[in-house]
């Protein structure tokens, strides 16, 4: 699917061919591209249309290039983080012929929301240079969004494992709970992953607009993006940190749910040892045992077994072991 924008006084207009009303095309969105469609755009633009697996390359060569006069820049974006799951996939980024081409193969929400915002406001959107730098500061403003809604799921989680109500820790479900927080952290280590991708656009789209000297207003936003997405990473390192933090709390939580219980086990084994060494004493076929033949052995003997379990107990309870 190819969606086209032109520019009108800073605004985005979605039109439907290359050219309607003298306005040109300064962003073609590529979505799942066809065979044709990649054949359509490279033939218009002039450029190699990057596949899939090349996008999807690693290494920074692969990722950050020149060629034959356009560049070209990828990112690792997220979707559907609404739902704790996202999809990572890469993002191309190619300014050729004064014209941004964007290739990807998922849909990041920021694509959704950044042709209506430019619709209804300027933004600046006058070159392919400055729609890419309006569309980078709709990603940042959506991964922090993201980070934002992570910090106080996070917080919720800690709140229900440090509360001091009078519920009782064994009624909390760490399962859950241990469930969140790696939903959490994989959240977090993502967005992470996704602006480290960005910082090295930032940097390698900087140089470019040096060296074509692009107006001085797209160079200002760049560095306030440089910014942002250095403050952003200082805040997803301090929240997978926390993640970290509530991991260890929960397990030792869980540890002491499993302490507590082995203690009861403990004591129970304690205070029921002397009646059961009363009781296997009389229980010895000896001939010779004097409360046998007592008119008051048996009641002595549960007596005697009573006390010896209860006397156990009260002294556990004065130490406060119980």
């Amino acid at each position: 699917m190819i969606r086209r924008y032109a520019a009108e006084e800073g605004k985005l207009l979605p039109v439907g061919g290359d050219a309607v009303g003298g306005r040109r095309v300064v962003w073609y969105d590529l979505f799942q591209p066809t065979p044709e469609e990649e054949a359509l755009l490279e033939s218009r633009l002039g450029v190699n249309v990057p596949t899939r697996e090349e996008m999807e390359e690693i290494e920074v060569s692969s990722r950050l290039y020149y060629d034959d006069g356009a560049v070209f820049m990828t990112a690792t974006l997220p979707a559907r983080t609404d739902a704790d799951r996202p999809e990572m996939s890469p993002v191309t980024f190619v300014v050729a012929r004064d014209t941004l081409l964007t290739v990807r193969y998922h849909a990041p929400q920021a694509f959704h929301n950044f042709p209506i915002l430019a619709e209804k406001i300027s933004m600046g959107c006058e070159s392919a240079e400055s729609v890419l730098v309006a569309l980078l500061e709709v990603i940042i403003d959506r991964l922090a969004d993201i980070l934002e809604r992570a910090g106080r799921d996070i917080d919720r989680i800690s709140h229900g494992i440090f509360r001091s109500d009078d519920q009782k820790p064994k009624s909390r479900d760490f399962q859950h709970v241990l469930e969140d927080i790696g939903l959490k952290g994989d959240l977090i280590s993502n967005v992470r992953d996704s602006l480290a991708t960005l910082v090295r656009i930032f940097g390698f789209f900087a140089q470019y607009t040096l060296e074509r000297k692009i107006e001085r207003d797209v160079r200002t936003r760049l560095k306030t993006l440089t910014r942002d997405a250095g403050s952003l990473t200082d805040h997803a390192e301090f929240l997978s940190q926390k993640t970290t933090f509530l991991l260890d709390a929960t397990l030792g939580m869980i540890n002491i749910e499993q302490n507590a219980t082995i203690k009861i086990f403990s004591v129970a084994a304690v205070v029921f040892l002397p009646p059961t060494l009363i009781a296997s004493v009389y229980g010895m076929n000896y001939e010779h045992m004097p409360e046998l033949d007592w008119v008051f052995g048996y009641p002595f003997a549960l007596g005697l077994m009573v006390a010896s379990a209860i006397l156990p107990y009260l002294y556990f309870k004065r130490r406060d072991w119980l």
